[in-house]
């Protein structure tokens, strides 16, 4: 069963730290949702994680590097085909997919996909992608309750995800043309900007997924 309101503070939510920047301020924003939360950078710990947060800001090679390093990548599996619910955002969510473009990086495998880098013709238009832009839910999923149609996130990238099943696509965004701003599957979903950063509207994401049960 989902933790209720009342007892979302006794599950503590695992943040993994692999050397990728924006850790402190998920945990800042997972407190002030009443959720517990602490880094891990210990594979042994991570497998027996009642929840998880993947977050990250930095490089696709280097991160990957680092998750290998730790033992952090055959951990990530493994609670993920446990059933734990797992949220992986901006870099954690590019590396969940099978490779990205950034330095030709061989990535997680988590969802089957590559992750591409944006290619701009038009001037007006620069890479990175920052800043505020509208999502739209393409399918139902509980992490995304409640995200209405005008709702902005804060977005921070060069790369975005191209899952091979577009099933896995749970909404996207318009920067140039549509692209999957967040992706899921079984226990884990993703998105590519950051609740964190996003206000009012990244909190009210981050409250479904302190309650999320892993199921869709």
């Amino acid at each position: 069963m989902p933790p209720s309101r009342n007892n979302i503070a006794s599950i503590v939510t695992l943040i993994v730290d692999y050397d990728a920047g924006n850790l402190a301020s998920v945990k800042r924003a997972c407190q002030q949702v009443g959720l517990a939360a602490e880094f891990c950078a210990d594979p042994d710990r991570l497998r027996h994680a009642e929840r998880v947060i993947f977050p990250g800001v930095g490089a696709a090679g280097s991160a990957m590097v680092s998750v290998k390093e730790r033992g952090l990548d055959e951990a990530l599996r493994e609670v993920i085909s446990n059933g734990c619910p797992v949220l992986g955002i901006c870099l954690g969510m590019q590396i969940s997919l099978d490779h990205s473009e950034e330095n030709d990086t061989s990535t997680l495998g988590l969802i089957e996909g590559n992750v591409t880098r944006f290619r701009m013709d038009r001037p007006d238009l620069k890479v990175p992608h920052m800043g505020w832009n509208e999502v739209t839910v393409r399918q139902h999923h509980p992490v995304l309750a409640g995200i209405v149609p005008g709702d902005e996130f804060y977005f921070v990238h060069g790369y975005y995800p191209t899952p091979k099943d577009q099933s896995a696509v749970l909404a996207t965004t318009n920067y140039e043309g549509d692209f999957a701003c967040a992706i899921g599957k079984a226990s884990y979903v993703g998105t590519q900007f950051h609740p964190e950063k996003s206000g009012r509207v990244g909190l009210r994401l981050l409250s479904n997924f302190a309650k999320w049960d892993g199921q869709c």
